[in-house]
Formats: C-alpha cells, structure tokens, sequence
C-alpha cells in the first residue's frame, strides 16, 4: 500500500476500492429522530428536489438540528445551525460552516428558507451566509420568493460590509431581500410570533422565542452566559434550546456549563431541554447526567441531523 515514501499507491483497481469504501461509509449518517432514531429518505443534490415538495415535513412544529457543534473541527459535530417547521414557514437559525449542504439531507435548499435569523455574528454562526446568497443566484434554480434575513444590533452594519465586499455576487436579483435588526421586539411572521431579547454574550447576540398557531412555543439562546433574558423569553415553553458549550469545571465568560443550562430550565419551567453549541472537550464528559443534578426533566444531547417534535 505504500511505496516506502509514506504515500498511498497509484494502483487504479485499489484506489476504486477506496472510494467505494468512502462513500459506503459515507452514505450511513441518516438524520435522527430524537425519540426513535427514525431514519429518513436522503436527498442527494439540489437539483432533484422540488422547492414545493414537503415529503420530509411534518404535519406538526419540528426542529431540525444541523450542527451541534462550533468553529472548531469536528468529525462528530457541525457548525451551528438549526432548521423550524412550521405549517407554513421554513426557518433558518445560524448558518455555521457546512450548513447550506446539510439541508440537501431533509431534502430543503436555499429556495426553501423564508425567513433567516443570526443570534450574533461570530464566524461559526453566519458563514454560510455569503454561499447561501450566492447559491439564491444559481441560473438553473434562482431563488424567486422573498427572503427575510434578521439579526441583532449591528446586523445590518455588517450585512453592509458583506455587500461591500461581495457587491453583484450576492445581490438578489431574482427575489425581495429584506434585512432587518431585532433587539426585544415582537415579530408577527405569517404563522409564527417571534419574540427576541438581547443575550449575554456579545453586543449583537440575541436570543428567540417562538410561538407557532397551535400555542406550541420554543426558545432558544444562541450563545450566551447565564442571565435574565434568556429565563424571561423561555418561560414556560415546551422546548428549550440552549448552547452547552463546556463541561462543569471548564467555565468560559460567555457561555454555559451542564449546570447553568439546568438552572435556567428550572427557573424557566420549561417541559423539555436541548443542549447544543457542544466543544469537542464536551463528548469527553457526561453532559446529561451533570445537567440532571440540576434539573429532573427532558434534556436531550443534540447531534448532528436530529429531528425533534416541539
């Protein structure tokens, strides 16, 4: 297998064998439901989906977890993204790293995505942005529906810089794009109520809340540190999405452990918590059990392609 100098032979017989290896293993990873581990159908390109197809859509509010991971790589975890069903809304939460050909999986494109919302601007949170915009440009498929993109303070400073930057590239041509920065207003999206407060992070993060037409309710952090906001925008929902992003006794300013997640659940009395946003040094611990010292109910350990019912 080698020639003496540490590289793989060039044997064409053995190199097919290799590749076929890689994608045999590459095509196990299936999206996962949180309570069965379902496996789903996977679409595999952009062009053979249908934009008005809702094969991989259920007929209640679901949260679809991209990445649960950050900026540093990971074979287990992706950048942060999160997708929410609705009856009649497509949501995009983050677009870290990756994103853009994870929804391929759930069979959804970038012409799919009504509404994108940022909880800050760090990279592992918006760089799919730009090849979002871009890829709404494809001359085969254009993206042709409006696209809402919001944000927290400062957004639309930045999104100014990205068109500076980028200019034609990612100007939408084909469709109505509108940015807008959210801060502690109400949004009334078509069959949604979203409700926004800052987080305690950076200057830009804010966290969401939101509420679907059958009084379903989900609210998530981005990334945040233990505060108020997050308690208040969560109280009483029926799922909680909060980042987890270090064991206890690693605590970093600007993010949670196990056991401030579990705090802001009980003190939020929410029915069901998910953490997400987990560092690889996290996969090395038991993050559930130092999150039940704190709270008695429902904590699921986000992974990568996980379907959860709200």
């Amino acid at each position: 297998m080698s020639n003496g100098r540490g590289r793989v032979r060039e044997d064409p017989a053995f190199l097919f064998f290799l590749c076929l290896c890689w994608r045999q293993k590459k095509g196990t990873k299936k999206p996962l439901l949180a309570e069965n581990r379902k496996e789903d159908t996977i679409c595999s390109n952009v062009d053979s989906l249908d934009q008005n197809s809702s094969t991989m859509r259920s007929e209640l509010a679901e949260l679809i977890v991209l990445g649960s991971g950050t900026g540093i790589p990971s074979l287990r975890r992706g950048s942060p993204g999160l997708v929410v069903l609705s009856d009649n809304s497509t949501l995009l939460i983050d677009s870290g790293s990756g994103t853009l050909r994870r929804m391929l999986d759930f069979g959804m494109t970038y012409r799919d995505i009504d509404l994108l919302l940022y909880t800050h601007i760090h990279p592992d949170h918006v760089s799919d942005l730009v090849p979002i915009l871009f890829a709404c440009k494809y001359a085969d498929l254009p993206r042709e529906k409006e696209l809402l993109c919001i944000g927290g303070r400062g957004f639309k400073s930045y999104f100014e810089k990205l068109r500076s930057v980028y200019g034609p590239w990612i100007a939408a041509q084909s469709y109505q794009l509108t940015v807008k920065e959210i801060s502690q207003e109400v949004l009334a999206y078509r069959d949604l109520k979203i409700l926004s407060r800052p987080m305690a992070h950076i200057s830009e993060s804010v966290g969401y809340r939101v509420e679907f037409k059958d009084g379903k309710s989900m609210a998530l952090s981005g990334d945040t540190d233990y505060c108020q906001n997050i308690i208040d925008l969560a109280f009483g929902v029926d799922l909680l999405v909060l980042e987890c992003s270090f064991p206890d006794g690693k605590k970093v300013e600007g993010h949670l452990t196990p056991s401030l997640a579990g705090r802001i659940a009980v003190e939020s009395h929410c029915k069901k918590l998910l953490l997400t946003h987990l560092y690889p040094v996290c996969d090395q611990s038991d993050i559930i059990s130092q999150c039940k010292q704190v709270y008695p109910g429902q904590i699921i350990l986000a992974e990568d392609l996980m379907r959860i019912q709200i």
